[in-house]
């Protein structure tokens, strides 16, 4: 069995079952052991941002990593703003990075370059494997180090791949769960909500099941609190039948606003709250000085036991939630624009779909307006780096076949990984997308005027980089070029029909939906 046959034989022994890849000259002794070794599933993507992408989506849905294959140090380069996306996301990956042989990399060949520097800023945990009866053990340290919301990244050299291995595969490693928060830690919080002050607790990490939004809003009612997610969550249920909670504005000016009289916030998986950018006279820090932001725990710590701690302690278990009813609005009718694209999906939404969300500026009224739709689950963009909408999506299908999934999807996002709608038609994956085309970084117009650049108002050649038209992005015919069907929307009606059409059938669609900016 040479190094890349026990690499893979390890990685399926610790149910890992799916690698995203896109592999090169390093990477054919693990390419051809895809032929040997059962049990994985290989995701041919076009570009490595799309499969870093997918991995997160798939782990996000599956609750568990995939695996990456990336080429070298350029590949790993390619892939790394989806990584970080993962990052922020607390979301578990495997990277495998082929590299030259180990005696090949004393004459700086092209493609040399330091791996171990370029996944350092993304990774929890790197390392090269020395040789080829080291590969399985450290492929299974991979996995444990990758755990449940962290990224191990594992450079292969190629002689160590295609060597023998006599150690042969590793079994399962245990891989350990969420940390158990300690309850003195869990009293302080009580008493802090027992204070009298006006308090917010604030949920957050890797996902927000119905079940602890539920708990959370029992949790809130007996102890007279507020109750809200961090901004942008990385996964959380949401629809009829789902807990009422807020969510923390974007805009640092409106999430400012809405907690300047906080006396305590309880932070459960997510951080202290900060503005996204720096804007001239806007604090940073979202919270007042005057507040006291209490960590009661981290995004890799047992949130369902520190719930279940809090509902005993506040003698909360019996009280009633606060829950959406189910309440579908009508499919809108005339001008096709942000908001009546919202109330259409708002209205077709199947039950147990999966949203994936990088709709940015066009996607502002749908997050509301869904909250009363058919129970599904959201998945956000949770490090501000575009490009990772239509892979997430990729990932989270092939994690839940049998669940449609719904990418909204800004035009300017689309661009950057575009090359996912190949890979959606290569594996029939069950995804709808809808492109918001406004023909704008229509964001960015918005982040303008509020940096204060040049007065708020961009010149000529300002506008320029602002403004993607000329020529216009026909993506009926890019979806086409790569098997999806597609088909364009410019009125609300032919929206509701092609949005309707596509949630009831199966396989890969594209909606290209045409509709001004906000701003």
């Amino acid at each position: 069995m040479n190094g890349a046959e026990s690499l893979l034989t390890t990685l399926t022994n610790n149910g890992i079952e799916v690698c995203f890849t896109n592999p090169g000259t390093s990477e054919m002794h693990f390419v051809a052991a895809l032929d040997e070794v059962e049990g994985i599933r290989c995701v041919l993507c076009l570009f490595e941002g799309v499969l870093s992408g997918a991995a997160d989506g798939y782990a996000r849905m599956a609750r568990k990593p995939a695996s990456t294959l990336l080429h070298l140090g350029p590949g790993l380069g390619n892939a790394l703003a989806n990584v970080h996306n993962a990052k922020k996301g607390h979301v578990p990956m495997v990277n495998i990075v082929g590299d030259h042989a180990t005696y090949h990399l004393e004459y700086d060949a092209p493609l040399t370059s330091d791996i171990e520097g370029i996944a350092g800023p993304v990774s929890h945990w790197v390392h090269t494997s020395k040789s080829p009866d080291d590969i399985a053990r450290d492929a299974a340290e991979a996995v444990r180090q990758a755990g449940i919301g962290q990224i191990a990244t594992l450079m292969l050299p190629a002689d160590v791949s295609w060597g023998d291995n006599s150690n042969g595969p590793e079994e399962a490693v245990t891989v350990e769960g969420p940390a158990q928060v300690p309850e003195s830690r869990i009293d302080e919080a009580v008493a802090l909500l027992r204070s009298g002050g006006n308090s917010m607790i604030m949920i957050g990490g890797r996902e927000v099941d119905s079940q602890q939004g539920l708990m959370l809003s029992r949790i809130g009612k007996a102890a007279g609190a507020r109750v809200s997610t961090e901004t942008f969550p990385t996964r959380v249920a949401r629809g009829a039948g789902t807990a009422v909670i807020d969510r923390l504005a974007y805009l640092a000016e409106l999430a400012i606003d809405s907690i300047k009289e906080l006396d305590q916030l309880i932070l459960i998986g997510a951080k202290a709250p900060v503005s996204f950018f720096a804007y001239p006279n806007v604090p940073s820090a979202i919270a007042p000085d005057s507040c006291n932001q209490f960590q009661l725990a981290g995004p890799n710590d047992d949130i369902d036991q520190v719930l279940e701690s809090l509902l005993e302690k506040l003698d909360a278990v019996d009280v009633e939630p606060d829950v959406h009813p189910l309440d579908i609005p009508e499919p809108p009718s005339g001008a096709l624009d942000a908001n009546s694209a919202a109330l259409a999906i708002a209205h077709f939404l199947p039950e147990n779909a999966v949203v994936v969300d990088e709709a940015i500026t066009s996607g502002l009224a749908i997050f509301p307006l869904t909250a009363t739709a058919q129970p599904h689950d959201w998945l956000n963009q949770t490090g501000g780096s575009i490009g990772w909408g239509l892979p997430a999506a990729v990932g989270a299908a092939i994690a839940c076949p049998d669940r449609k999934v719904l990418c909204l999807e800004g035009d300017g996002s689309a661009m950057y990984t575009v090359q996912a709608l190949w890979t959606m038609a290569r594996e029939h994956l069950d995804v709808t997308v809808v492109i918001f085309n406004n023909r704008k970084y229509s964001i960015l117009e918005m982040e303008f005027g509020r940096t204060g650049a040049r007065g708020g108002t961009p010149g000529p050649k300002a506008a320029s980089t602002l403004d993607i038209s000329g020529p216009d992005m026909d993506f009926v015919a890019m979806a086409q070029g790569m098997g999806v069907s597609a088909t364009r929307a410019t009125t609300a009606e032919e929206f509701n029909a092609q949005l309707e059409e596509a949630l009831q059938a199966k396989g890969p669609r594209l909606i290209d939906a045409m509709v001004p900016t906000l701003f």
